[in-house]
């Protein structure tokens, strides 16, 4: 096993994220947090993830679900596209990320922008709202030379591509 995070900072897990899982020291910032969630995913550290939820996000949470996704997903990396707060000192933050991972051979990808609290100096994670990008069309193009489809007989660019 590599000694990289797997969230993708670039240090060794032990000088990023291990810490905070252990529970050695708590997370400074929102986005550490958001990073040693995902971690705790690939270590299948779920009592972490647990234990960093905040109250109000207790309700939703089910072990076994999060255990099934845990153990069977292959974790393929982290990207953290954007944080708004959740610096030290802040009392909430917001990090916009996507988890990448595979099951049964196919990848996916996970994008979420997750609210969080900081509790007396503890970060915890509040919800998480899915983010998607504009739907995509894909219609046929109509050429201005072709047949209007309204069924007029004109060309397109005579009829309804005015």
């Amino acid at each position: 096993m590599s000694n990289e995070c797997p969230c993708g900072s670039g240090l060794d897990h032990t000088q990023c994220c291990t810490p905070y899982i252990s529970g050695e020291k708590p997370a400074p910032t929102a986005e550490a947090l958001m990073r040693s969630r995902y971690s705790a995913y690939v270590f299948q550290e779920l009592d972490y993830l647990k234990a960093t939820l905040a109250p109000e996000a207790m309700d939703g949470h089910d072990d076994q679900s999060v255990r099934e996704w845990s153990e069977s997903a292959e974790w393929l990396g982290l990207t953290i596209h954007d944080t708004w707060a959740g610096q030290e000192g802040d009392e909430a933050g917001i990090v916009e990320f996507s988890a990448s991972y595979a099951i049964d051979g196919e990848a996916q990808t996970h994008r979420e922008r997750s609210e969080f609290k900081n509790d007396n100096g503890k970060w915890l994670y509040v919800d998480g709202h899915m983010v998607s990008g504009p739907p995509i069309k894909k219609e046929k193009k109509i050429g201005r030379n072709e047949p209007c489809p309204c069924g007029s007989g004109k060309k397109y660019k005579k009829c309804c591509g005015r």
